[in-house]
């Protein structure tokens, strides 16, 4: 049989642009053309901007146009796999309900990637490539829309254009794949277990919102950072919020997966609730003067952390961002870790070194195969000084100490940003890529009514007696340079600002 009498073509792709190369390339065949949409389970990512079914229209468009007939696929992504083609197939099986079979007696595949292509030649298909070097990939348009290149406009095929201009597209790629803080797959590290953090959080919801329940305004009500919208599920079911608007904003894409999954489970009662998966750092999200209630819970020391250039001047973006949204009346609910009141205080910290192993120094835990196993097995002296490389590597911070007679002079901030931390072992690589110190209360309030906020005066410094006297007293120990014993300080705030 000859390659232009095959019944289907098979596109595997992600197919974010179709590009005028294409359309002339898939009118020579006189077949269905199956078009393999991978990651079609992603979105506002970096690699994967562009959802499923914005690609989906857009391919249809295409097909009408140059009159093609076409099957649309979507592929869940899956991790590199050697079975990506054989994946790919049975995709296309399942997405038919078993109505399409294809086989390489009938089927050609388009690829132009060599290492894809090879997988199906495999399995026995005659492959052709698509785009020449000499041409433009879609990929390559793509960076085009985020470099703000409208030669871009000149490559695309209509179709695109026409999707990507009716639903503002170029704006959303622009933002995603320059996103400072997410990465490629839409997290915030790629070492974070996504799934101790949702635990975390609903484990943790009812507590916060017994904290911050009395504060909050009915009407339009954001909580950004939402997680797994467990904070959004209580308000939900709270009877003074039910004709409020429930806004949920979250930027990793495993967490925002699960708040679209209540919703679809009907776990909210309310039918105005609402999920964006965005980075707030970035475009405004949210008119001007629209929010009533700003909910920012266990965030804002991400804001500082992952802050792209000056960390102060991120954060002041960011309240002056939360002033300008906030209606009159309105007020931001921040509820977070925060450094001790005296950050600069010079102290001792006194580590116990009985309870672990005592290596001669840290490692490098990128390549050990099970870098909690490692860290569990450590004394919490130990730990320190595997969390002064890693702590200064990801959080590009100072943390300098020096050791008299075996134990550790160093800033109050520093020590305490390590004791509160050095319990968190899953995530170890990702959780010192953060610094919950770098502000105080004080500084927070600063940052707050710099923006043009008030400050309510239920708002204060707290300290978590829970964590110092389970976690921390027990193997460390606070004194002055001159011996005298330091009390633990604040250890988080709750932060009322009022517009």
């Amino acid at each position: 049989m000859r390659l232009t009498d095959m019944e289907y073509v098979l596109f595997p792709g992600r197919h974010h642009v179709l590009t005028r190369f294409q359309a002339e390339f898939l009118r020579r065949y006189d077949a269905t053309i199956v078009w393999a949409v991978t990651s079609a389970n992603h979105h506002t990512t970096k690699r994967n901007p562009v959802p499923f079914d914005r690609r989906e229209a857009a391919i249809e468009r295409l097909s009408v146009a140059v009159g093609i007939r076409s099957l649309v696929i979507g592929v869940v992504d899956t991790p590199p796999t050697d079975d990506f083609a054989d994946v790919t197939i049975k995709a296309v099986e399942a997405g038919t309900d078993d109505q399409v079979q294809l086989d390489p007696s009938n089927t050609l595949v388009a690829c132009s990637t060599p290492e894809v292509a090879k997988l199906y030649e495999q399995l026995g298909y005659q492959v052709v490539g698509v785009e020449p070097d000499d041409q433009h990939r879609p990929w390559d348009v793509l960076l085009m829309v985020a470099e703000g290149n409208d030669d871009w406009r000149k490559l695309a095929h209509p179709a695109t254009v026409d999707v990507f201009d009716r639903y503002h597209l170029d704006a959303h790629i622009r933002r995603c794949v320059n996103d400072p803080v997410v990465g490629d797959d839409g997290g915030l590290t790629t070492t974070r277990d996504y799934k101790t953090y949702a635990d975390a959080f609903e484990t943790a919801a009812d507590r916060k919102w017994l904290q911050i329940k009395d504060f909050v305004r009915p009407g339009r009500i954001l909580d950004i950072g939402c997680a797994t919208g467990a904070t959004l599920q209580l308000i939900d079911a709270d009877p003074r919020f039910h004709e409020s608007d429930l806004i949920g904003v979250e930027v990793a894409r495993h967490l925002y997966a699960e708040c679209v999954h209540k919703k679809e489970q009907g776990l909210f009662h309310n039918p105005n609730v609402y999920f964006y998966q965005r980075n707030m750092l970035g475009s405004a999200v949210f008119p001007a003067r629209s929010i009533d209630s700003t909910l920012t819970l266990a965030l804002t020391h991400e804001i500082w952390s992952y802050a792209d250039g000056s960390r102060p001047a991120t954060v002041q973006r960011f309240a002056d961002a939360l002033f300008a949204h906030t209606a009159p009346g309105g007020v931001w609910v921040n509820s977070d870790v925060c450094g001790p009141g005296e950050p600069e205080r010079s102290v001792v910290l006194e580590l116990d070194d009985s309870d672990g192993a005592n290596p001669d120094g840290p490692v490098e835990l990128e390549a050990l195969a099970e870098p909690a196993a490692y860290i569990s097995k450590l004394s919490t002296r130990a730990r320190f000084f595997q969390f002064a490389q890693d702590f200064r590597r990801n959080a590009s911070v100072p943390f300098e100490y020096s050791e008299r007679d075996g134990k550790l002079v160093l800033r109050l901030a520093d020590a305490m940003d390590f004791l509160t931390r050095k319990d968190y072992v899953d995530n170890w690589l990702s959780e010192t890529h953060e610094q919950f110190c770098g502000l105080n209360f004080a500084g927070w309030s600063e940052v707050a009514k710099r923006a043009g906020f008030t400050i309510d005066p239920a708002s204060k410094a707290w300290r978590n007696d829970w964590v110092i006297n389970n976690r921390i007293a027990p193997v460390a120990s606070l004194s002055t340079v001159t011996g005298d014993t330091v009390d633990w300080p604040d250890t988080h705030q709750l932060l009322i600002a009022r517009r």
